[in-house]
């Protein structure tokens, strides 16, 4: 059969056997139904008014409160008119007004974390011209700053030791607001709940904690699930900032399909209101649709997608999305599966968002640097270097210890798969630096696998379109043929 995969800024086609399985998220089995845009509104309202284990916006807040509301980057969610950022923020100024809040005592602070600061004009693309009117031009639309010090407060350690270091605007004012999306993330299970504030509002070395080998490298990180330390540390680090507070978050977080649209909303204390979404999303996110193990993975990677323009081409970031499949979907994977992936591969590494992943990809050639995690003892002073700080403060770059995050996950594609083959690379060497075999098509690399890793007639699966669409995390059909690796009460365990 014939099938087109993403590569650069088009397509590559690729002829693949009669016998391969296809699978696209949200055509293939289709996403639960979303809430209809005419009552999208009403659905939002009622879940605002009625919010799990904590009182009503009304309720918390009145004339003279400070109100911070906490949207995620373009990273996360859809932009649409009706996008849940959209419609959310403004029900919930109404309900801050009505309660005698005033325009001036409210800040919309973007949680990019470690990401790179949103520039003005993704600022509009995410919150629209009504809201990015209102607030833009009174100074009142801010992104994190996780080198303002000025602007962070330390609040010690968890429990466990992790640090917690948070944004000052929100740890201080009366009524913090989370804008969250529940939508299926490698890292973690799901976005929103205590995952935004742990990772949007922080601090590197709070990041540090939880986004490194030690952690994502563990056999409860993959295949991915709400279950593993990482989640853990997520739900300790927001609650311990909500304990130093002496006030809960009050969060609104979306249940989002493959096209971003919202399936349900849930507002109120992330701890009570997290399992509660989780439930709702696991039946879109965990498809359990897969009748035998695959020996062979393929897709293709466009160029530009989720963290930016050159995410396909960049070494580290390319093998960064290629794990993110493998943690998806790892519960369909034989034991010798093979991945085969388009990517131009053309040597772009876009210095400017990530100025210093040229520098650890070439560190990662030399001085005894034989899999990914032997980079991790440079963490600190990537982090800690001044000019590549300046940039992410002021050149809209990412945070340097970003990239950690992206090598921890880039090695578990080493881990899990019996070989890597990237095709149509038109700078090959980047990718055999990454330890990828490299060949010039799908057939070439689909024939090289059978001879060598998975004999003539193995199980293919093709996954077209892979970063056009929210993903979902692919199951076994019979959840007794899943990994058991992870809680056992999980709907996707056996």
């Amino acid at each position: 059969m014939k099938l087109e995969f993403e590569y650069g800024l088009g397509m590559m086609s690729a002829e693949l056997p009669d016998w391969t399985d296809v699978f696209v998220p949200g055509e293939t089995v289709p996403d639960p139904p979303y809430i209809p845009e005419d009552k999208i509104e009403e659905e939002t309202l009622k879940s605002l008014r009625n919010p799990i284990g904590m009182p009503p916006l009304s309720e918390l807040a009145h004339k003279g409160s400070k109100c911070v509301i906490v949207f995620p980057d373009r990273v996360k969610g859809g932009e649409q008119a009706t996008s849940h950022r959209k419609i959310s923020i403004k029900l919930i100024l109404k309900e801050l007004y009505a309660a005698g809040v005033e325009k001036k005592d409210i800040l919309l602070l973007c949680s990019n974390g470690l990401h790179r600061k949103n520039t003005e004009q993704e600022i509009r693309g995410v919150l629209g011209d009504e809201l990015f009117n209102e607030f833009w031009y009174s100074h009142q639309i801010i992104n994190h700053d996780s080198e303002d010090y000025e602007h962070l407060v330390d609040l010690g350690k968890t429990d466990r030791g992790d640090p917690v270091i948070m944004n000052k605007y929100v740890y201080d004012c009366d009524v913090p607001i989370l804008i969250g999306h529940t939508q299926g993330n490698p890292y973690g299970g799901y976005s929103g709940g205590y995952k935004h504030c742990a990772t949007g509002i922080t601090h590197w070395r709070s990041i540090a904690s939880h986004h490194v080998p030690e952690v994502m490298h563990r056999k409860d990180f993959t295949p991915v699930n709400s279950n593993s330390l990482m989640r853990s540390k997520f739900d300790e680090i927001g609650q311990h900032m909500e304990k130093c507070m002496g006030k809960k978050f009050f969060c609104c977080d979306a249940v989002l399909d493959t096209k971003s649209r919202q399936i349900e909303i849930n507002s109120g204390y992330a701890k009570e209101m997290q399992p509660i979404s989780w439930a709702t999303a696991d039946k879109r996110t965990y498809v359990h649709w897969a009748e035998k193990k695959y020996d062979i993975m393929v897709f293709g990677m466009p160029q530009f997608f989720h963290y930016g323009e050159g995410m396909g081409t960049n070494p580290i970031m390319l093998m960064q999305a290629i794990s993110a499949q493998i943690i998806r979907h790892k519960r369909v994977m034989s034991d010798k599966c093979v991945i085969i992936c388009s990517s131009i591969c053309n040597g772009y590494f876009h210095d400017e968002l990530w100025p210093y992943l040229r520098e650890c990809y070439d560190m990662f050639q030399h001085d005894y640097m034989n899999v990914l995690p032997d980079l991790n003892r440079y963490g600190e002073y990537f982090a800690t270097n001044e000019e590549y700080i300046r940039k992410y403060r002021y050149c809209n770059a990412f945070h340097p210890f970003h990239g950690f995050s992206m090598m921890s996950c880039a090695h578990i594609a080493e881990e899990n798969a019996s070989a890597i083959y990237l095709v149509g690379a038109q700078e090959p060497g980047y990718a055999r630096g990454m330890g990828l075999k490299t060949r010039a098509t799908f057939e070439e690399a689909l024939a090289d696998a059978m001879k060598k890793y998975v004999g003539p007639k193995p199980n293919i699966l093709a996954l077209p379109r892979t970063f056009k669409t929210a993903s979902v995390h692919l199951c076994m059909k019979d959840p007794a043929q899943n990994s058991t690796s992870i809680n056992v009460n999980h709907p996707c365990c056996g």
